[in-house]
């Protein structure tokens, strides 16, 4: 499944408190749209590492690394790439 579509169908099945399912396009502010809250943020990162089997730093737990579907998937492109690069 591709990231982004995989990202989008979990949030909208496990965080998002609304009814009528993904409704948004893949840069929709979660937060300023108040489709997710700092718990579901804290959700949304344990599922991160766990899915995807990196380690996020509290620093980079930023609305620029997880505040849309699409700053999401370039999030966790940029830390898988930093994994295969350094060989790990």
């Amino acid at each position: 499944m591709e990231l982004a579509k995989q990202i989008g169908k979990y949030v909208t099945e496990n965080l998002f408190y609304v009814d009528d399912g993904f409704e948004y396009d893949d840069d929709t502010s979660f937060i300023g749209e108040g489709l997710i809250d700092s718990m579901g943020v804290m959700e949304l990162l344990a599922w991160v590492q766990a899915t995807f089997d990196i380690s996020v730093d509290q620093q980079e737990v930023t609305p620029d690394n997880f505040d849309s579907v699409n700053k999401l998937a370039d999030f966790i492109r940029r830390k898988q790439s930093i994994l295969v690069h350094s060989g790990v």
